[in-house]
């Protein structure tokens, strides 16, 4: 009979605790670090030992001696931590903090999928499960794909997954024709043409920056195009004051305190709300992750074989520096 599933027990928290006190008492008495994600809330990245991408959180992680992995993000980041660090406990404040894009691509329907395409490179964005990458020949993230893309044999033909959206940037990027999985991101699928042609209508003067991970009617237009970490470089970078950002509005926070005087202006949701926010990234908390310290609990476990072979393609990435 399995154990039930952890569920964070908020109501055992004193109410009168000062959590971010504790949870620094606990972070050294686990030895543990705390690893935030830029779309994290705030308060979270302010805490954090670490804020930044997934993938190089999971490599600052690898490199220090803690013991505990306390990782503010989704489910296939603290997956990818375990897999760089096996003896490392690697905990997650929600287990439920999953990612849209990941959770569209189940291990065992991309498997079956590949058995349409036999003789293909397998490249699969960072943001997918173990599963899905022990599937892979090589793992990308947002800034490095196209360097990923380029390294493979110009004959070989390329299957690209889970981001329809990201592959097609690729593509334009290299001139390689790939197969592409049919996932999205729920935030960056949210943007539009016609509501980004607004903004730049109001801000003739913004510099436009997005994910690509936006749809490419939205790229096209953008000034600049990259990864998280790139378009929080070009705000720090650029002499310009404003700047309309498209992606998750988390970022904004590190932008902020990077550049207080410039004017950052996040890309509405297609769905109406004034700012895109994760709601999986959100579900994480300084109440959970003072559980998650308190009890280990949930903690990340992958079948030894799984973590391996999703291990080398990882290392196939980093390989090419």
């Amino acid at each position: 009979m399995s154990a039930l599933p952890y569920v964070p027990d908020l109501e055992s928290i004193d109410p009168s605790l000062d959590l971010v006190a504790e949870i620094g008492r606990l972070r050294s008495a686990r030895r543990a670090v705390i690893l935030a994600h830029y779309y994290q809330e705030p308060e979270i990245q302010d805490l954090a030992d670490f804020v930044g991408d997934s993938l190089q959180l999971s490599q600052a992680a690898a490199t220090t001696d803690a013991e505990v992995i306390v990782f503010c993000g989704v489910h296939f980041m603290a997956e990818t931590a375990k897999i760089l660090s096996p003896s490392k406990i690697v905990v997650i404040p929600d287990m439920d903090a999953g990612c849209s894009l990941s959770d569209r691509c189940p291990p065992e329907a991309f498997g079956a999928w590949l058995q349409q395409y036999p003789g293909h490179e397998v490249v699969s964005y960072i943001n997918c499960s173990a599963g899905v990458k022990a599937l892979s020949t090589v793992i990308c993230t947002s800034s490095n794909a196209v360097r990923v893309v380029e390294s493979l044999p110009k004959e070989a033909p390329i299957v690209f997954a889970p981001d329809r959206h990201l592959g097609k940037w690729v593509m334009t990027q290299t001139g390689r024709d790939m197969v592409l999985w049919p996932g999205f991101c729920i935030v960056h699928e949210q943007f539009t043409a016609k509501r980004v042609a607004a903004l730049k209508a109001q801000h003739p003067d913004a510099k436009l920056i997005v994910h690509p991970e936006c749809d490419a009617t939205v790229s096209r237009m953008a000034d600049f195009v990259g990864s998280t970490a790139a378009m929080l470089t070009f705000v720090i970078e650029r002499p310009e004051r404003k700047f309309i950002v498209g992606t998750e509005a988390g970022i904004l926070h590190q932008m902020h305190k990077a550049r207080p005087e410039a004017q950052l202006i996040p890309i509405p949701a297609d769905s109406g709300c004034n700012c895109s926010l994760c709601p999986y990234m959100k579900l994480n908390s300084l109440e959970k992750i003072y559980l998650c310290l308190r009890d280990l609990e949930p903690a990340i476990h992958l079948d030894e074989n799984i973590r391996r072979q999703a291990l080398k393609p990882l290392e196939r990435m980093l390989s090419l520096g």
